[in-house]
């Protein structure tokens, strides 16, 4: 099997995640989100994009309803011995089958929770799974249970987090040395992509916003890539993924000559990080790390060009994102624990001036100061 951690670990996290169905009443749990699966099985596939589901009752037994294509995946890549196949034709109602796939492990009659946030169970699916169970078994939303387990990573995780950032580091020594005047920036992206899938790495869960001129302003993806001006911000947001667990960046690098509007803009945000970095401590409430940024970037008359959110939780991501929660933004209750991975980014969005400013990295809450993955520069690059 192409098992990326020890079946022990697998058997602890599968004991933990049975431990909170049980405490919310559950006798067992639907899975849909492919970070879930990977977690608590190795199962690794691109294949949530067509519908499956796995189950895991609280008694600890496990279960996988997929695709033929993912007959022989699942099993090389996970620790589950009882996989199912629905099969593909017209009419299909593979929600018919995982009720079928239930039945076997007692889940007649029963209350089951059932990952309902996941990005392969659109609201289409979503629906044919709740008709099949309707008058079958009690279904409630349980879409946290297992992503507040993952929350906290192990040793091994932490491993795996930290060569996503030197990856990472590479890609950015990358973006700062090639974004120079006349650069195009597809070739950038290519060189930074190279560097990470030659380290062994994985493509990031999100594609890479970055843009140039106007188009720095957008912290989106948008396709159409531009050339570097003599005169000119470029935003690069980017990630790096080892075996699927993700360290991000985030910053500007400006051409020709830098305005004092710039340089204002890049201590605002460097002071902001580190607020944000002092704030990543065990006891400290999510809320309270953006409330860090707010006011450091009020004080420095920048409220206005900041956005209402500065960051995320992250670790295992599979596309459309590698964003993970909690979000960074003001009254989050989360309670910040050591073990937790985040991506602090610092955004300055001022269209009056047509500017805008970013840093961001990624950090391991630990016991005292948070550990660095990945490491923003110090100061505005420029060339």
């Amino acid at each position: 099997m192409a098992l990326h951690f020890s079946e022990a670990e697998f058997r602890q996290r599968q004991q933990a995640v049975c431990a909170r169905i049980a405490e919310a009443g559950l006798d067992g749990l639907l899975i849909f989100r492919q970070e879930s699966m990977y977690y608590l099985t190795g199962y690794d596939t691109s294949g949530y994009t067509m519908f499956q589901g796995m189950y895991l009752g609280a008694d600890g037994r496990i279960a996988l309803l997929t695709r033929s294509a993912d007959r022989l995946q699942s099993r090389i890549t996970s620790v589950i011995e009882d996989i199912r196949i629905w099969a593909d034709r017209d009419g299909a109602s593979p929600g018919d089958d995982l009720r079928a796939m239930i039945t076997d492990y007692d889940a007649r009659g029963k209350r089951i929770g059932v990952e309902y946030h996941a990005y392969g169970l659109t609201a289409q699916r979503g629906r044919m799974v709740d008709a099949a169970m309707a008058g079958f078994c009690e279904l409630e939303d349980a879409s946290d249970i297992v992503r507040l387990v993952r929350l906290i990573k192990s040793p091994a995780e932490l491993d795996y987090v930290r060569k996503a950032g030197a990856l990472c580091d590479q890609a950015w020594a990358i973006a700062n040395r090639d974004t120079v005047p006349g650069a195009f920036l597809g070739e950038i992206y290519g060189r930074m992509m190279h560097a990470i899938m030659a380290g062994d790495g994985d493509p990031s869960a999100s594609r890479w916003p970055m843009g140039a001129g106007e188009e720095a302003m957008m912290v989106r993806y948008h396709t159409g890539k531009e050339t570097v001006a003599p005169q000119d911000q470029v935003q690069h947001e980017f990630a790096a993924a080892y075996r699927h667990y993700h360290a991000c960046a985030m910053s500007v690098v400006v051409t020709g000559n830098a305005s004092p509007d710039q340089l204002s803009m890049f201590s605002a945000a460097r002071d902001a990080l580190e607020a944000c970095r002092e704030g990543l401590r065990p006891g400290v409430t999510v809320g309270e790390v953006f409330d860090r940024h707010k006011a450091t970037l009020d004080r420095a008359g920048y409220g206005h060009a900041a956005l209402n959110a500065c960051g995320y939780s992250l670790g295992i991501a599979y596309p459309p994102t590698w964003m993970d929660w909690p979000m960074l933004w003001t009254g989050n209750p989360q309670v910040i624990e050591p073990g937790m991975v985040f991506f602090v980014h610092i955004i300055l969005l001022d269209d009056r001036p047509g500017l805008t400013m970013s840093l961001g990295d990624t950090s391991i809450v630990t016991e005292g100061t948070a550990e660095q993955v990945t490491h923003a520069p110090l100061k505005l690059v420029v060339n």
